[in-house]
């Protein structure tokens, strides 16, 4: 009985939650940016492929308004002001995840994260699998974990530059971590453009 009521109360809840409305926040924003973001938040939205409009359109509206905050910071602050931004984009950080979690599970929220980022991560971590077959489990939960910093990094990154800047940063961060583990950076990418190359031969 118990469990019964418990189910019935969780997919009340549910539905509550998504049939609530969050808005854009389009105060002070230009009309045709206001257009740009929402196309953009509607493209990973359309990704997650959600079945619920209301909820879908919650979503966007979430990840637009996250764009739009994020360049309300970095337009306030110049060169000679990075602590005080950064302080501010770590006051915000969590917030996108918070709101997400009230629509979307864990995997589709990292979805929003990888979209938000140009698909780093899962780029990244497929061309060092490739690069390095060699790899342990150890050795790729590692990999997995820096790139999943770098992502946390690059959401907050006033554009694509300042994204892309996080993972080649720590792109560098993993090839000392491996090179300091025995692995031969050099000769492993070496190696690795060979079998792309003899993949392409064989494909002719």
């Amino acid at each position: 009985m118990k469990k019964v009521l418990y189910t019935a109360l969780m997919s009340l809840f549910t539905l509550t939650i998504s049939a609530q409305t969050v808005a854009l926040k389009t105060e002070g924003q230009d009309p045709k940016y206001v257009e740009t973001i929402k196309g953009r938040a509607q493209k990973i939205v359309d990704g997650l492929q959600l079945t619920d409009a209301q909820k879908a359109e919650n979503v966007r509206n979430i990840i637009a308004n996250r764009y739009f905050l994020l360049n309300d910071i970095h337009s306030k602050y110049d060169k000679t002001q990075q602590d005080a931004r950064d302080a501010e984009l770590y006051k915000h950080h969590f917030e996108l995840a918070s709101a997400l979690a009230l629509y979307l599970t864990d995997e589709q929220i990292d979805a929003v994260k990888d979209g938000m980022t140009y698909g780093r991560l899962k780029r990244d971590y497929k061309a060092m699998l490739e690069m390095i077959p060699s790899l342990t489990e150890q050795e790729k939960a590692q990999v997995l974990i820096y790139l999943k910093e770098a992502r946390e990094y690059a959401m907050d990154g006033g554009d694509s530059k300042q994204k892309h800047w996080w993972f080649d940063k720590y792109r560098g961060r993993t090839n000392n971590w491996l090179s300091a583990r025995g692995y031969n950076l050099d000769k492993e990418r070496e190696n690795w453009q060979k079998r792309i190359e003899e993949q392409k031969t064989k494909q002719k």
